[in-house]
């Protein structure tokens, strides 16, 4: 069932978005060579908590932490760890604040010091096909627009899409309908309503869009071993066009 926003969920939901914007505001200072991943997950809670806030992800269907942080080719719920960060490596940090009874949901992909050319086109292709699905949607459109939006500017740059994993409705669960595809055919799917917000959230890979889970259930990674980037915000439908909350 997909749920429209009334005046006063949005501004909640703007609310819980504000401390996981600032989260990851935090976070990215941290980031650094020599930091572990368990120490970034650490400061996550600790400033999520003192907002009075809750993590979203910390015990969701079992995940053991509060935020997800995925290494070079891991591109998606990667388990924070001792593992070091390195020099040359990239990062995506995926994060959810729960916060007076509503979910927010965004992640961002970080160059760990010095990166490769692939690396850095693979961190600034997935961001601008994020920026580029969003200047379709307003009231009206179809979800094959914006997939087909991301899609192009992903594959125009000589990278894949993820398909098995896609974006959501979010809301009062941190899951929610409509499922959110980011790639697809212009002017096929749902037709989007005002007061709607989606998690959206470009997956992109450097080789193959193909990926596995690993043993531990969770990390899951490009078959290939090539690196992989995550981009996401939370957004909301308006009648002109779309409100990123976790901006």
């Amino acid at each position: 069932m997909i749920v429209i926003k009334t005046e006063n969920e949005i501004i909640a939901m703007k609310e819980s978005a504000k401390i996981l914007s600032d989260t990851l505001k935090l976070l990215a200072e941290n980031i650094k060579p020599g930091i572990t991943t368990k120490q970034l997950d650490n400061i996550a809670y600790g400033y999520i908590t003192k907002c009075g806030a809750q993590p979203s992800f910390l015990n969701y269907n079992g995940f053991p932490a509060s935020i997800c942080t995925s290494i070079d080719d891991e591109v998606i719920h990667g388990i924070p760890s001792k593992r070091r960060i390195e020099e040359g490596q990239i990062i995506s940090v995926d994060a959810g604040v729960f916060y007076k009874g509503y979910h927010s949901d965004a992640a961002r992909t970080y160059a760990v010091g010095k990166v490769s050319e692939l690396k850095q086109k693979l961190i600034e292709v997935a961001e601008k096909s994020f920026s580029d699905g969003i200047k379709v949607l307003k009231e009206g459109i179809r979800l094959g627009d914006l997939g087909s939006a991301i899609q192009k500017t992903v594959e125009e740059n000589g990278f894949s899409v993820v398909r098995d994993m896609v974006g959501h409705g979010i809301g009062v669960k941190l899951h929610e309908d409509p499922s959110v595809p980011n790639y697809g055919q212009a002017g096929r799917g749902l037709r989007l309503k005002a007061g709607m917000t989606l998690a959206i959230e470009p997956m992109i890979n450097a080789g193959s869009y193909h990926i596995k889970v690993l043993e531990d259930k969770w990390t899951i990674k490009t078959c290939d071993g090539n690196p992989s980037a995550h981009y996401e915000n939370t957004v909301l439908i308006t009648r002109e066009g779309a409100e990123i909350l976790t901006a």
